[in-house]
């Protein structure tokens, strides 16, 4: 029971531990799972056991016998099953040329370029060289995200990663799980006609089972067959299910077709399908706590002796310096990437959390059945797993610094609220080179800002899912524009700090906009303006104008003149090299004001001149 309990009470705090210093929770999980299990019994029980022990002489530990395979299992095809939910058939069309040839090239370029390495320098197997090569293909969103969180990149640098992490996971996950299939179909090595057609049914049943329940499932929950406070669990039965009956009519199919079912699932129509991937995302956090301080708990320390010597330090190398950036320079040949950022994408290269569970149960299954090196599997995976982890975790903001992909200055605008008001004053932003981001929970909102080419994400700002979002590493400056206050408020106190380091604003409300001395710090645009009469100009005249200013007091006599025009309403100065400054409605006071600076201005076109001399 002691055992038991802190499992999970040291992976959970693990996992605070990644939160609270900004590291991928793997890696914390790991050393924990490293002391806990070979090094106390090296070096800190006097009796030569483990704290945790898995397996204990097969009989005895928390899993004896056959039952942390099963576990293992288990855990993997929930993992994977989130994975397949994540990929979106048409965000592979839409993610560009570059992230289409970095999953595809680039993991050919992995695969093969690690199969050599590890044969020729660890004298492996061709079979289980190949099975590391697919192991490490997987790079994933779990270790990418907490390690480029705090770095400035531009958008370009930072999408490649995303989405690279996102995508490659599913596919370098199914890559490992058909090589482990086609090696353990014979574990003798000689792939006779009778070895093929285990593995094609491999392939057929685990294909066919996921492809069919995905659909089954689907139909369920949309014709509500099932309430929806059991469509959680009961999604998750149907994923074990689904494992154990697919491998049960070929045998080590089962992780296939929890692949392919979530990959059906995740691109199919189903209104279910965030409350679906939300609970796998919450139930994945715990399995992973507990799973890898289990796995790594389970390594003995003579399989740490097997790869402490020169040829790992030269395996590594040939990884993170030599395979990752051939592939990455083979990817974005023809890019508009320049040199020094595909250098950066060359360097940030962290293996994640697939790859070490999957390593970790296809190691332990190799090594049951006797086959040849298969005892190297797991040691080699977790270091290359670990090594990447901490080169990328310490050295990627100064390697950015270093080749001048870190952004200096951020200049990007991140606008809480897509409506007409937020749309009109992205597209005017975007129009004028400031990466801009829109972010509502009104889907008709999101798609008529998309269909203005604004980049707009459908998100619920109570959820911490932006937080994640290194795409919006370059955002500097927060507008709050809804129509709730509330939410305009909740929206600087929770986010200003990550977003807003050049400055947070939000829309006053009614309230103070009829008090004349509560002018918030935070106040933007006019404080004679609230959502309601933004609203209500922007219905009228739909369009941002621009007035040339002469000199300060003649930008002063154009915000007096505005404030009363109820036609018009004060956004933004751009001064001579079109740089854009956000008018506040606590301090009006503009210090870049010169030659060839304009006022920006919601409203009517009208002649200046004229509307001078009548006032």
């Amino acid at each position: 029971m002691l055992e038991l309990a802190g499992i999970i009470i040291l992976g959970i705090l693990a996992q605070w531990v990644a939160w609270k210093f900004k590291i991928p929770a793997i890696l914390p999980l790991i050393l924990i799972g490293l002391l806990v299990g070979p090094i106390a019994a090296e070096f800190l029980s006097g009796d030569g056991t483990k704290w945790i022990e898995p397996i204990w002489n097969q009989k005895e530990g928390l899993f004896p016998g056959e039952s942390l395979f099963y576990f293992v299992s288990l855990a993997i095809s929930i993992i994977l099953f989130e994975g397949g939910l994540t990929l979106k058939l048409s965000e592979i069309k839409n993610v560009g040329p570059v992230i289409t040839k970095l999953i595809t090239v680039g993991s050919l370029v992995t695969f093969f370029g690690a199969a050599i390495a590890a044969h020729f320098i660890f004298n492996l197997s061709w079979e289980i060289s190949f099975l590391f090569s697919g192991l490490i293909i997987v790079t994933g969103p779990t270790v990418i995200t907490p390690i480029l969180r705090n770095i400035p990149l531009k958008k370009d640098i930072s999408a490649v990663l995303k989405w690279e992490g996102i995508l490659i996971d599913p596919i370098g996950a199914l890559v490992a799980v058909l090589v482990y299939e086609f090696i353990s179909v014979d574990a003798g090595g000689e792939f006779t006609k009778t070895a093929l057609i285990e593995f094609g049914k491999i392939v057929l049943f685990g294909s066919t089972f996921g492809f069919t329940f995905a659909h089954a499932l689907n139909f369920i929950l949309n014709k509500k067959l099932v309430p929806h406070y059991l469509m959680n669990v009961f999604s998750l039965a149907a994923v074990l299910g689904v494992f154990v009956l697919s491998d049960a009519f070929a045998h080590e199919s089962g992780l296939l077709a929890v692949v392919v079912m979530g990959m059906v699932l995740g691109n199919s129509n189903s209104p279910y399908l965030k409350d679906i991937l939300y609970f796998k995302e919450s139930l994945s956090v715990l399995l992973i706590s507990i799973l890898f301080i289990l796995l790594a708990a389970n390594i003995n320390f003579d399989e740490l002796l097997l790869i402490y010597n020169w040829k790992t330090a030269l395996l590594f190398a040939a990884v993170v310096f030599v395979i990752r950036p051939l592939g990455v320079f083979l990817s974005t040949h023809g890019s508009k990437l320049k040199l020094n950022e595909k250098l950066f994408i060359s360097w940030v290269g962290p293996r994640g959390i697939v790859a070490a569970g999957i390593a970790s149960l296809f190691g332990l299954k190799l090594a049951s059945k006797g086959v040849t090196g298969a005892q190297y599997i797991t040691p080699l995976v977790f270091m290359i797993v670990l090594g990447t982890v901490l080169l990328n975790a310490t050295t990627a903001r100064l390697f950015a610094k270093w080749v001048g992909v870190f952004l200096t200055k951020s200049n990007g605008i991140l606008i809480v609220g897509a409506s007409k008001v937020s749309r009109l004053l992205g597209h005017y932003l975007e129009s004028n080179g400031r990466h801009v981001v829109l972010i509502d929970s009104n889907e008709s909102n999101i798609a008529k800002a998309k269909e203005l080419g604004l980049e707009a994400l459908s998100t619920n700002i109570y959820s911490d899912t932006l937080m994640d979002n290194i795409e919006l590493n370059d955002v500097g400056y927060l507008m709050a524009l809804t129509g709730n206050t509330d939410i305009n408020k909740y929206a600087i106190n929770k986010f200003s700090k990550q977003f807003g380091e050049n400055g947070s604003f939000r829309l006053v409300s009614r309230e103070e906009v009829l008090d004349e001395n509560n002018i918030p710090h935070e106040g933007l645009f006019s404080h004679t303006d609230d959502y309601n009469s933004l609203s209500e100009v922007a219905k009228r005249h739909p369009s941002i104008q621009e007035i040339s200013i002469n000199d300060k007091e003649h930008y002063n006599a154009l915000i007096d003149i505005t404030n009363t025009n109820k036609d018009m309403i004060p956004l933004f100065v751009k001064d001579g090299d079109n740089e854009i400054h956000i008018i506040s409605s606590y301090n009006k006071e503009v210090d870049t004001i010169g030659e060839n600076s304009k006022l920006v201005y919601l409203g009517k076109p009208f002649d200046i001149e004229e509307v001078t001399h009548e006032e």
